[in-house]
């Protein structure tokens, strides 16, 4: 469906909310109108905890982490309140981690810290180590050596050797 009210095409959903429909490659990427891309992930899933972080994990070891950015984004918003500073983080490094594997990496070392510094935030908080067997020091380890070594080691990098291990 377009927008043609303001003059210009835009793209919505059946909502009518503005949503991209140029396919995507598998950062997140918009590639032109009749390309091939990846499946998108669904906007607005409510997943339990453990679905997020298997289905999260799953997209990271294949190098999709943009997609997996999009999961803990659902978790982010849908999820208890006292949790969604751990999703916001999560979501942070995945985000981090596509920067730095389109290039960008400047932004990528600011989100993978931005996102370790969450974690830490939240885990110290909390008191909660390993929330959902998810192992945020060692998360906030590969965040900040990840970080380094995208500032020092440019261009950019392969999101699925750097993918991070969610569960120890």
């Amino acid at each position: 469906m377009s927008d043609v009210s303001s003059g210009r095409n835009r793209d919505r959903d059946e909502e009518g909310r503005a949503r991209n429909a140029r396919p995507r490659d598998g950062l997140g990427r918009p590639l032109p109108y009749g390309a091939e891309g990846v499946a998108r992930q669904p906007e607005g899933v409510v997943r339990t905890p453990e679905e997020t972080v298997a289905e999260a994990q799953a997209l990271l070891d294949a190098g999709r982490p943009f997609h997996a950015h999009e999961v803990f984004e659902d978790a982010w918003k849908s999820g208890p309140e006292e949790e969604r500073g751990l999703w916001r983080a999560l979501a942070q490094l995945a985000v981090g981690l596509t920067h730095a594997a389109r290039g960008n990496t400047a932004g990528g070392a600011r989100l993978l810290l931005r996102g370790a510094t969450g974690l830490t935030t939240w885990r110290g908080a909390t008191a909660r180590p390993t929330p959902h067997g998810i192992d945020l020091t060692s998360l906030e380890t590969w965040a900040t050596t990840l970080a380094e070594k995208v500032e020092k080691q440019p261009p950019a990098l392969d999101a699925a050797t750097n993918a991070p291990r969610l569960h120890p």
